[in-house]
């Protein structure tokens, strides 16, 4: 962790050690024994071969422009499960630091922004085995809260009626209820870290997906932070299927829990209960609960990747790609044979801009008004000036090239 971290402490007592023992959050998987084992295993395997398939199924350097799309629409989607409503294209502006003139929109396109750091950080390896452990919860929680406005770092009592400084990086000093759920007493938080700890870290490969689902629900019941958990989960869990899923970045779950989510909070309230019987599970909590939030949690997972692969599919995308060139270049908004360049990206990834005027067919200073033009709608993009130019997948014409990403942004909001 950054060893730069603020100085500033909320003004609050430690609060009195309860000794809660790491057996009330069991169980803390779907072992093998599990009547239920069976069907998750068989949906994380299921979604372990179409994450893959789809994958491989597009060029790198669509996949890569692609992802950044879809971390626009996971931070949307992640924001949209806390009330933050904060559009694509007003993310999409805040990553090019034009941010509104309303502080309180100002605000939530630094959270957005915040939240995409992180992601990119976790895509490019950042979390890659810590994931689960609390040296990485720490760190994804110290990387986006600390790049979040004054306003948004402050958080409640369980009373509700004392503010309290919401500290980058540093677990609760207070009680927490959220819903019927009494979370564990701040002294307890460590014990409880050690032993998620021990619970998901090397684990084979359907395990390892199961996990990605059970951690979820496990760390939202220990609740080791003021504020941002449900943040960090998410994030945690984008990144624990990384790479037993091979997912690119391709498609992200939060869309789908934000769709769904009344299940998704009812299930991980469900989550909370005590076993019930003889029949559910050996630990403290019900092991039926658990089991029905993991089988949501794939199930909606194989969803996403499904709608992803649906919208990208080759002939439906160049398709609609090629009606958005075409009415462009009628209204004289975009040069003629734009379209080309565009179609030539899709089935090749990227071309060197020395080859545009052959593909095109026109002299050098037509090719470049051509490239001119489509960067500044922001659909090709390059590392720099002489490197290669390749797709991208502005959230401006989402609508258009990707329907049902996200909703449309309303017309005349800043």
């Amino acid at each position: 962790m950054d060893s730069k971290k603020a100085d500033i402490k909320p003004d609050i007592s430690v609060v009195a050690d309860r000794r809660e023992t790491v057996g009330l959050m069991e169980p803390m998987g779907i072992g093998e024994s599990s009547r239920h084992r069976g069907e998750l295993a068989d949906l994380a395997l299921e979604l372990a071969q179409k994450s893959a398939g789809f994958r491989r199924s597009l060029p790198v350097n669509i996949a890569a422009s692609l992802a950044d799309l879809v971390r626009s629409m996971n931070c949307y989607y992640s924001n949209l499960i806390e009330g933050h409503d904060t559009h694509p294209v007003d993310i999409e502006r805040a990553l090019k630091e034009d941010y509104s003139n309303d502080s309180r929109k100002r605000d939530l396109q630094l959270e957005a922004r915040a939240h995409i750091t992180v992601q990119k950080w976790i895509d490019q390896g950042g979390l890659s085995g810590s994931m689960f452990l609390r040296e990485g919860l720490l760190e994804t929680h110290y990387r986006f809260c600390s790049l979040l406005p004054e306003e948004l770092l402050w958080a409640k009592d369980r009373e509700g009626a004392k503010r309290l400084k919401v500290v980058p990086g540093e677990l609760r000093r207070v009680d927490i209820q959220v819903g019927d759920h009494v979370a564990i007493s701040p002294p307890a938080i460590p014990h409880f870290l050690d032993r998620f700890e021990a619970a998901y870290r090397r684990l084979g490969k359907v395990d390892s997906i199961l996990a990605a689902a059970c951690a979820h629900h496990r760390l939202l019941w220990i609740h080791p932070f003021l504020d941002g958990n449900g943040r960090v989960a998410r994030l945690m869990s984008h990144a624990a299927l990384l790479e037993p899923l091979e997912t690119g970045a391709l498609w992200s779950v939060a869309r789908g829990l934000a769709r769904n989510i009344e299940e998704y909070k009812r299930h991980l309230a469900d989550c909370d209960k005590p076993r019930r019987n003889d029949l559910d599970g050996r630990g403290t909590l019900s092991e039926e609960t658990f089991a029905a939030f993991v089988r949501f949690f794939l199930k909606t997972c194989i969803d996403q990747v499904d709608f992803m692969e649906g919208l990208i599919q080759p002939d439906r995308l160049r398709t609609r790609i090629a009606m958005w060139a075409e009415e462009e270049t009628r209204l004289g908004r975009l040069p003629r044979k734009a379209k080309d360049v565009l179609e030539v990206l899709q089935y090749r990834g990227e071309i060197p801009r020395g080859d545009i005027p052959q593909v095109v067919g026109t002299a050098e200073r037509q090719a470049r008004r051509i490239v001119g033009a489509l960067a500044e709608y922001g659909v090709v993009t390059s590392e720099s000036s002489r490197a290669p130019l390749r797709l991208a997948f502005p959230a401006a014409l989402a609508s258009r090239w990707m329907p049902g990403l996200f909703p449309e942004k309303p017309e005349n909001t800043d």
